[in-house]
């Protein structure tokens, strides 16, 4: 059977099953969920637990051996299987499909699972498992979700925050789960009589969102740019030099303008993509923005970033700050900068 996270605190109340499966790449999810089914074995008795990290060459007769093991204590085990890609293999499958087949009355089995493609949501071992016992699908929180995600945080910790707080907190994690709940425990402490406003929020809340130059600029090339913006601010802020901050702008949009000479003439994107240096897991990023951004463009775009270059050395007046703000959204979508007004950019 599948259950939802939100029904597995009133799932638990009941006796449990002997297989649960945890999927998802939300972490904080996953690892509540992993707590709430572990915290009910222990009340049910199960109070030893085997932790198998299954990847590389794993032999996954441990755990039919563990399974079929009696205990010395006669306690009931948690036998909790990790597999970090997801994929068990032919031995692995097998493996599963017998604890499924045969399993120990004694035994609970825990397997943690990362995020699931259709194909292996679809294969045989996990319709076996979830045949036997329990799939709980962790889904990420989007931007559109997290306020309400984060009011239902306060509101279980006994917080009372206005809508404004609520905002201002989901702004500042930009996503961050982690450093949600660890605003929120800090806001028991800060807020004694249980009640947050905008302002006691932006005092006491600590920005989260952990900007760096390769998530800044993977937000540039989604593009992102009111995340992109923010970034800046945040690097910006912390006192990031432009000089390194402009180097990695500059060389994405390298690779973009050889790219999109390359598919010019005639190359297939992903091949030019390759060519002018991208890894193949990064391709998603540039693909999009090698879409959305025109050769003409692209160039248009080195030319300021040339210019900013130049106001960094002192060989020309700029707010630089002000110039790589409107280069960024012009990378990321928000057309500031246009063929009819790049002159006056460049000026001087």
């Amino acid at each position: 059977m599948k259950i939802r996270a939100e029904q597995l605190q009133d799932h638990l109340k009941k006796p449990l099953l002997p297989i649960y499966v945890i999927s998802g790449d939300e972490p904080l999810l996953s690892q509540e969920a992993a707590d709430s089914i572990r915290g009910a074995a222990r009340a049910q008795g199960y109070n030893e637990r085997d932790i198998f990290h299954a990847e590389g060459n794993f032999d996954w007769n441990q755990i039919l051996n563990e399974s079929s093991a009696l205990s010395l204590f006669a306690d009931k085990k948690v036998l909790e299987i990790r597999i970090p890609n997801g994929k068990p293999g032919d031995k692995g499958s097998a493996a599963l499909s017998e604890l499924c087949a045969n399993p120990n009355p004694d035994n609970m089995v825990l397997v943690i699972v990362p995020k699931l493609d259709r194909g292996a949501q679809n294969s045989k071992w996990m319709k076996t498992l979830e045949g036997a016992g329990a799939h709980i699908q962790v889904w990420p929180v989007d931007a559109k979700q997290m306020p309400r995600w984060i009011q239902q945080r306060l509101r279980s910790a006994g917080i009372h925050a206005s809508p404004e707080a609520v905002q201002i907190l989901a702004d500042r994690v930009e996503g961050n789960l982690l450093a949600a709940v660890q605003e929120i425990e800090k806001l028991k402490l800060l807020a004694p009589d249980g009640r947050v406003d905008g302002s006691t929020m932006s005092s006491v809340v600590a920005d989260s969102a952990r900007y760096n130059l390769f998530e800044f600029v993977d937000k540039i090339l989604a593009g992102d740019a009111q995340a992109a913006a923010r970034s800046l601010r945040g690097l910006q802020n912390e006192g990031t030099d432009a000089i390194p901050l402009l180097w990695a702008i500059t060389r994405e949009l390298r690779i973009l303008t050889k790219a999109s000479e390359l598919v010019a003439a005639g190359e297939h994107s992903d091949r030019a993509l390759k060519n002018s240096g991208v890894w193949e897991k990064r391709l998603p990023l540039f693909r999009g923005a090698l879409q959305r951004l025109r050769p003409a463009h692209l160039r248009m775009l080195l030319r300021q970033a040339g210019a900013i270059d130049r106001g960094i050395k002192g060989m020309r007046d700029a707010d630089i700050w002000d110039e790589i703000a409107t280069l960024v959204l012009s990378f990321a979508g928000s057309q500031t900068l246009q063929p009819s007004n790049i002159k006056i950019l460049l000026k001087g």
